[in-house]
């Protein structure tokens, strides 16, 4: 089992790797224990952190409201939680994020 995620009941805790400024919004695999998701925002006043969420809300297919980051408000590595997610994405479905 992948150490980036696990299963609380209904949400989905995620541990990312946050690259920001990058050439486009991403899911880059694994990167230790967390997912790297590259993200084309700045991290300048909380610009990458609102296009992160964002950026999963559309790829889990759910409203932005039922995704909380955790923890990592100014850091690179953050933990979200994403409340039933409707689905897994494409480029990280060879991953089993089965509950």
């Amino acid at each position: 089992m992948s150490e980036f995620f696990r299963w609380e009941g209904n949400a989905l805790v995620l541990n990312l790797y946050v690259q920001p400024n990058a050439k486009k919004d991403a899911f880059a695999g694994e990167y230790g224990d967390n997912l790297k998701v590259r993200i084309t925002a700045q991290p300048i006043d909380n610009k990458a952190n609102k296009h992160l969420l964002k950026f999963l809300a559309k790829s889990f297919s759910v409203p932005q409201s039922q995704i909380t980051l955790l923890s990592g408000l100014t850091q690179r590595s953050k933990r979200v939680q994403i409340l039933n997610p409707c689905q897994i994405p494409a480029s990280i479905s060879q991953i089993k994020l089965e509950n």
